[in-house]
């Protein structure tokens, strides 16, 4: 990539975005946000209750992460942000248009078995099927690429950055 892009690392929970995240962060030299840390208190209290959101609660939450990475465009970044409705990513790209999205997917039964292991995340495992009942994968005409989450962290990032610079 020739210009820093903003770049929401994407996908269902248990994918790594966390991990991808910051590690892709580093390797890319700019700053990385934790998206979860853009969620107001009531959305981490449904969600650890085992409530998944609606799209009314998504909206502020996505909101601040649009602003956030309109704020960093033509600097560059990494965001993490599931991401997983083509409305939340158009809501998205609409605060901060020249997004990139680097897509996180993997098999159902290895994404449960690493959330299974995580320590300390208010994501719980029973919400698993309704992320996968929301995804809807990124369309062609989207800015984006789709990244196989099997294999260590540094691989995956690995593939992540490789595809970024392959990016027209």
């Amino acid at each position: 990539m020739n210009t820093p892009h903003v770049v929401v690392v994407m996908g269902v929970a248990g994918t790594g975005k966390t991990t991808i995240g910051p590690l892709l962060a580093a390797r890319l030299g700019v700053p990385y946000a934790e998206g979860d840390d853009f969620h107001p208190p009531a959305n981490i209290a449904k969600m650890s209750a085992g409530t998944p959101l609606t799209d009314e609660d998504r909206w502020p939450w996505l909101d601040a992460i649009g602003e956030w990475a309109d704020r960093r465009a033509g600097l560059g970044g990494v965001v993490s942000c599931s991401a997983l409705k083509r409305s939340y990513r158009d809501r998205l790209r609409a605060a901060a248009p020249g997004l990139v999205f680097v897509h996180l997917a993997g098999d159902r039964a290895l994404i449960e078995d690493r959330m299974s292991h995580r320590q300390g995340h208010f994501m719980p495992t029973a919400l698993l099927d309704s992320q996968f009942a929301t995804l809807q994968p990124l369309q062609e005409d989207e800015a984006g690429v789709v990244v196989d989450v099997t294999g260590s962290p540094e691989e995956i990032t690995g593939r992540a950055a490789q595809a970024l610079t392959d990016l027209p």
